[in-house]
């Protein structure tokens, strides 16, 4: 993977698990190390995270200037959040980066693919159509790209991945509504889906930080 991303090992022993987190868009590969130790991780277990940094694009909303993104989006509907070449491209580096992590010694069964916004749309594109069963699915704040076409692009090897959705109630970036879509069709094919809102924007909060740690230890266990 050309660009840049920040990596860091939390716990202690030999690194068997690890997180490939992505944020959103216009945001940073900075955005959410910080994160790490509020989570409230057995220290026990040395778990990588990867925190890649998206390629500058330009994006349609945003007058056509470039701003790190993992595609473009041209508007608020969802028609308008699904460009097919950027996911393609996102999808290929997140798939680079498991790769690594499980030539790194780590099996995939021990990753889980997390991100927020337009990141937990890649992860979730990303997940659900891969060949590697992983640990567990993070979805904060976005929606299913491409709903559509999953019946017929998934692969069954996450057919019984753990997946777990947060969103806010007063989200105005990406309404709960297109969570509650994604959620729907998500339990419509057969998907293990934990969903969860709590009193928040598009960000993240201290309650919910600790419930997605104790949600890790679950699926490391």
């Amino acid at each position: 993977m050309n660009q840049s991303h920040i990596e860091l090992v939390y716990g202690e022993g030999n690194v068997e698990h690890a997180v490939i987190w992505l944020h959103g868009l216009g945001a940073s590969a900075n955005d959410f190390p910080p994160v790490v130790p509020e989570l409230g991780l057995d220290q026990h277990r040395a778990v990588r995270f990867i925190f890649p940094q998206a390629p500058n694009r330009p994006i349609t909303i945003n007058g056509g200037m470039s701003m790190p993104g993992w595609y473009d989006i041209k508007g608020m509907s969802i028609d308008d959040k699904q460009d097919a070449v950027g996911m393609a491209e996102s999808q290929s580096l997140l798939n680079e980066l498991v790769d690594q992590q499980v030539e790194q010694g780590v099996p995939s069964e021990n990753i889980i693919i997390a991100g927020f916004s337009q990141g937990g749309a890649v992860a979730y594109h990303t997940a659900l159509r891969s060949e590697l069963k992983f640990a567990g699915v993070l979805a904060l704040s976005t929606y299913l790209a491409f709903a559509s076409d999953l019946a017929t692009q998934r692969h069954e090897a996450n057919n019984q991945t753990a997946i777990l959705v947060n969103h806010g109630s007063n989200d105005q970036v990406v309404p709960m509504d297109l969570a509650e879509m994604s959620v729907g069709v998500l339990q419509e094919l057969g998907y293990q889906v934990d969903y969860k809102t709590y009193p928040m924007e598009h960000q993240v909060v201290m309650e919910q930080i600790k419930d997605i740690g104790l949600w890790v230890n679950q699926r490391f266990s």
